[in-house]
């Protein structure tokens, strides 16, 4: 982590996007979307505690080939959770595989716009940018 080749990883460690997303999982208690991930997550709805695993996204995760944003070496990432610090074996530059931030699509009920957002837990209040209808959305 100490910088004395000059380089910009010097302060922070350079970041990169997955390419492979987790699935979106609901709460087994009110049916409200989990926090986006793996491991334990606690519903934001009902504070239930729920332990998400998906061994076809840990493996994918495991397979997944990266570029180092440094020296665009392609990697495999050989670490099953997101995010991950990965050292380059070619330029010994670390970064972090952040994981990949899903959008889904849903339409404005008052002019059928189709607006893509991140699903995030509980409900938000959505002012369409076409319209300027406001609405409520529940994920």
């Amino acid at each position: 982590m100490s910088g004395d080749d000059g380089d910009i990883s010097n302060d922070a460690p350079l970041d990169v996007d997955s390419s492979i997303a987790p699935p979106l999982i609901n709460c087994p208690n009110c049916d409200g979307l989990l926090p986006l991930g793996l491991g334990e997550k606690t519903c934001t709805l009902c504070d239930a505690v729920v332990s998400v695993d998906h061994e076809a996204t840990r493996k994918e995760w495991m397979d997944e080939r990266v570029a180092c944003p440094s020296c665009s070496k392609v990697l495999v990432c050989g670490v099953d959770d997101r995010p991950a610090t990965v050292a380059c074996s070619s330029c010994a530059n670390q970064f972090i595989i952040n994981p990949k931030v899903v959008k889904v699509e849903i339409s404005c009920p008052a002019c059928e716009r189709r607006l893509r957002l991140k699903p995030r837990p509980g409900s938000r209040q959505i002012i369409c940018p076409a319209c300027e209808e406001s609405f409520k959305v529940t994920f």
